[in-house]
């Protein structure tokens, strides 16, 4: 026996909605990033933060996975879909068989079986068979259990959109840190090498002091000593700088080593970020992704509990086929039909009853999680803005400390030039101005960090 069957699915017949995208995606442009070749060896090259977010964005796994579970969605949506749209099944049936008769227990006798009533039992006379039919069903009312369903997975889709932007949202900020932290290991090795020149200076110096004995030899010793501390501190942070871009090429998905460079950017002060709490608290529950996530999960959910309490009810559908079946290709015999189908499962074992339930359970879960996000995005906001007040305080009191120890220096190898400071004073001074320098660096990219961080706490790009 061979048997062909095809199912048709016919969208035109029957228009139903299909756009998905809630309007909290409509109006974010975010959401679609722009997507980018893949970086390779980035050797020789110099990123700007800007250029790093955009491959990020393009390849870092996080947001390959989160695109992926989005277009996930999109398909949930269209299986969702299915069931309302109409069903049409093709069938080609051909057979060869026997056709002995065999007489049914308890059939109502007939003029043609009464006269069939000696089985036969011949096995080599046997006949083709040809069976030709379409059928056709639609739904027509199932108390809301496929229309919910389909409902509650756009709901989930548009969930998933939102969550997309949310991991958009973490990569940047992720990506933000690690480059600022690069950035400012690139400066503290310029820092270490200008300690570096100046102790070689000074060791020329004392070297000449000692050469005419008016310094004592374990000056030198000392001021060598000192060298090579500087000189062991300014590899320390090159290779600070180096494993520093090596983590930033994992923040963003790089592929390739560390023989690049980093452009001279800083992050533009924050609209807002002087602002009270309630203000900003106000602005990241109206934009951050996550708020709108859970919006849509719960929608989705309530849908479900209403696709669960559907299954209460019975199904109304249409049914219609056509057939054509017979011993020969060239004398088939035609058939249509055409009615209506009523399903109702009366009983299932308690099935729709703990449906409902578990869909509910699952509901208190969602208001849950999204209580416990509410309160997460509350700590993140205040975090971050504290973290923009006290670094932008830091950067002044660090940027006054490097004017009092370059002061200190240069007084110290003024006295140490005429004969009336020592080699300890003069080491202090220089241990003290590299010191504040390096607090200086440090705050200065502290503050960049704090408002890239409130830039993510806030929900803004």
């Amino acid at each position: 026996m061979w048997t062909l069957r095809a199912r048709i699915a016919i969208p035109a017949l029957f228009a139903m909605p299909c756009a998905s995208i809630s309007a909290y995606a409509q109006s974010d442009s975010n959401l679609q990033p722009p997507v980018l070749n893949p970086v390779g060896d980035p050797a020789g090259r110099v990123f700007s933060l800007v250029e790093i977010e955009r491959i990020a964005l393009a390849q870092q796994p996080q947001m390959l996975s989160a695109r992926a579970q989005t277009r996930i969605a999109e398909a949930g949506t269209g299986l969702a879909r299915a069931p309302l749209l109409p069903q049409v099944d093709a069938i080609a049936q051909y057979t060869r068989e026997t056709g002995n008769y065999v007489t049914r227990p308890g059939a109502i006798p007939t003029t043609t079986n009464v006269m069939l009533a000696a089985p036969t039992t011949s096995l080599t006379q046997s006949y083709d068979y040809w069976n030709f039919g379409l059928t056709g069903t639609q739904l027509i009312y199932d108390f809301g259990q496929t229309y919910d369903k389909y409902h509650a997975a756009r709901e989930t889709e548009d969930a998933q959109r939102a969550t997309e932007n949310a991991t958009r949202f973490v990569v940047l900020s992720t990506v933000r840190a690690a480059y600022f932290v690069a950035r400012s290991n690139k400066d503290l090795v310029d820092v270490a090498r200008e300690s570096l020149d100046d102790q070689e200076k000074h060791l020329t110096q004392v070297q000449g002091f000692v050469t005419v004995g008016t310094q004592p030899l374990i000056a030198l010793a000392q001021q060598k000593s000192a060298v090579a501390t500087a000189r062991v501190q300014l590899i320390t942070a090159q290779n600070n700088y180096e494993m520093s871009k090596a983590q930033l090429n994992q923040a963003a998905g790089m592929h390739g080593g560390t023989n690049y460079d980093l452009g001279d950017e800083n992050v533009l002060p924050v609209t807002g970020e002087d602002d009270p709490l309630a203000s900003l608290l106000k602005e990241a529950l109206k934009d951050r992704p996550e708020v709108a996530s859970f919006v849509k999960q719960r929608e989705a959910q309530e849908d479900t509990i209403g696709s669960a309490k559907g299954g209460y009810g019975p199904a109304f559908s249409a049914a219609a086929g056509l057939t054509a079946a017979g011993t020969a290709l060239s004398g088939l015999v035609p058939n249509w039909s055409a009615g209506l189908i009523l399903n109702w499962p009366i009983f299932q074992g308690g099935l729709t009853v703990a449906q409902v339930h578990q869909a509910q359970a699952v509901l208190s879960n969602i208001d849950a999680l999204e209580d416990s996000e509410l309160l997460q995005i509350q700590v993140q906001v205040d975090t971050a803005r504290l973290a923009v007040r006290g670094a932008k305080a830091s950067l002044g009191a660090a940027d006054d400390a490097l004017t009092n120890a370059r002061e200190q220096l240069r007084l110290a190898e003024q006295r140490y030039s005429t004969g009336v400071g020592s080699i300890i004073e003069l080491n202090d001074a220089q241990v003290a101005r590299t010191s504040a320098a390096a607090q200086l660096v440090q705050a200065r990219y502290g503050v960049a960090s704090a408002r890239a961080q409130l830039l993510a706490a806030l929900g803004r790009p």
